[in-house]
């Protein structure tokens, strides 16, 4: 039992530890420790960090859910972004489930500031009767700042384009959508998202109670698009220090034809290789206004006096494609979107030591993790396991990971993944088609291999196929996998030679 347990197991309040949730949006795993984030970086280095780390939903809202309350989408019921208003009681979690700040916010001194995507079933989230959280910003009060100061709001028609999509699987409907444009933000830092949600959240930490711990939900905006930033970031990255990997801009021979349906691939694919690059440079400068905003936080910790005493949970609610596989943001189930960064700084006197753990782990361990080491509990089930086994050193058994995804703004494409260690089995549905992807990580990280559509790999798939069957049934989910039919789908879908 670590000291932080003792203190909880004891009721000692003095003791409970600061706790601090910094989540980016659409941050990719694989940027970290690039020489683009040295805040990130050092926190990283303090921390026990999950390099196999991934999102229950690629997608806002649902991913946000299922962190904040340690279940599935399916089990919570928040499965897409409540957009389109025929279909947005989809994207709310249920009144029987508990959240991180029904749970803590009477203990500690609790305060957000950033985005607000964690949706609730007949209230918002500021609203509630019974809500002890200040919030110091949100999307809504960053709108009033910019209207307040005469300033537009970053992005516009300029960085946006139509694309389709349906409602409730039946009715095409006109959006808009992110492109990968670029440009400079020329009101400034001050007025960009991230630069107004951490002064909040500075002018908060300030005038926090000192009578009880902290608890702050900082919930960032970078590097979600759109790609119009201030300077110095616009400019801080060189051409000459972007290094594309191998699969952007690659729509691979054998990846799912059903992604040509869906807003990653309808805006990725009008993209060359040769033109990622500059939208990767201004990313990666985002990036870096990310790590900034970072630094200043934890730099008012330390002079506070508190940061030794800080749980530092980092992480991004899900990746970014940025043209791997030639899509566009996240919304799919490939690494680069479902894949998340995930540490853990523990206190200084929690006796625990940083590491980096190679177990797969999923976004709705987290919750039951804070649970166990702040003595809480939800009403609720949690799908989740405590991720505390892993870090003590007494390991706990091999969990597959479950990721579904139900369409952006309506329920309308659908995608459900299992990854089980370093394999992962993709089911992608739309309509009436189902097209299945099977990779193995540690050979093709890049995922160019769909080894679906070689026999010898016909056990593997089977057997996923059927513990994903079989984790939709337990979660009730709305859809139903058709039966596995291996022979038949490699008959219809590759005319070439199988490997």
């Amino acid at each position: 039992m670590s000291e932080i347990q003792k203190a909880m197991e004891s009721q000692d309040r003095a003791k409970r530890p600061h706790v601090i949730i910094i989540m980016a949006d659409q941050l990719r795993y694989d940027v970290l420790g690039q020489g683009f984030t040295p805040h990130i970086d050092a926190l990283r280095g303090e921390s026990v960090v999950f390099e196999y780390a991934y999102c229950a939903s690629p997608l806002c809202v649902p991913s946000r859910g299922a962190f904040f309350t340690g279940t599935y989408p399916n089990t919570n019921g928040s499965l897409i972004n409540p957009w389109e208003p025929l279909d947005a009681h989809y994207g709310n979690v249920k009144t029987e489930i508990d959240h991180l700040y029904s749970l803590m916010e009477k203990g500690w001194d609790s305060l957000h500031s950033g985005k607000q995507h964690l949706y609730l079933e007949g209230e918002k989230l500021q609203d509630r009767t019974d809500n002890c959280t200040r919030f110091l910003s949100d999307e809504q009060s960053y709108r009033a700042h910019l209207k307040e100061n005469n300033q537009p709001m970053p992005g516009g028609k300029g960085f946006r384009t139509k694309v389709p999509e349906m409602v409730n699987g039946a009715v095409t409907r006109v959006s808009s959508y992110s492109t990968a444009a670029t440009g400079v933000y020329e009101p400034g830092g001050d007025y960009y998202f991230d630069g107004y949600f951490t002064a909040k959240a500075l002018e908060g930490l300030k005038t926090r109670d000192r009578a009880k711990p902290l608890l702050l939900n900082l919930m960032l905006l970078a590097p979600h698009p759109p790609l119009q930033i201030p300077e110095p970031w616009f400019s801080r990255v060189h051409p000459e220090d972007v290094k594309l990997p191998d699969n952007v801009g690659v729509y691979g021979p054998r990846q799912s034809p059903l992604q040509m349906y869906n807003l990653p691939g309808i805006v990725g694919t009008r993209y060359t290789r040769e033109e990622w690059a500059e939208p990767w440079r201004v990313y990666l400068g985002l990036v870096g206004l990310l790590d900034d905003c970072v630094g200043q936080v934890i730099a008012e910790l330390k002079a506070q006096g508190i940061y030794e005493d800080c749980l530092i949970v980092f992480t991004s609610d899900h990746g970014e494609m940025l043209g791997a596989h030639a899509l566009f943001q996240k919304m799919c189930m490939y690494e680069e979107a479902a894949r998340v960064p995930l540490s853990i700084r523990f206190p200084k006197g929690a006796g625990i030591a940083p590491a980096h753990l190679q177990d797969t782990v999923s976004h709705i361990d987290v919750l039951p993790t804070l649970c166990e080491v702040l003595g809480l509990t939800p009403r609720h089930t949690m799908d989740g396991a405590s991720l505390m086994p892993l870090v003590t050193g007494e390991g706990r058994a091999k969990r597959d990971v479950f990721i579904q995804y139900d369409g952006n703004g309506s329920r309308s494409n659908f995608q459900r993944c299992v990854v089980r260690g370093r394999v992962k089995l993709i089911v992608d549905l739309f309509k009436d088609e189902v097209f299945y992807e099977l990779y193995d990580l540690a050979h093709d990280p890049g995922e160019m291999d769909n080894l679906i559509f070689g026999a010898g790999h016909d056990a593997l798939a089977t057997d996923l196929h059927a513990a994903l069957d079989d984790h939709m049934r337990s979660t009730h989910d709305m859809l139903t996998l058709p039966a596995l039919d291996l022979h038949g789908f490699r008959q219809r879908y590759a005319p070439l030679p199988a490997k």
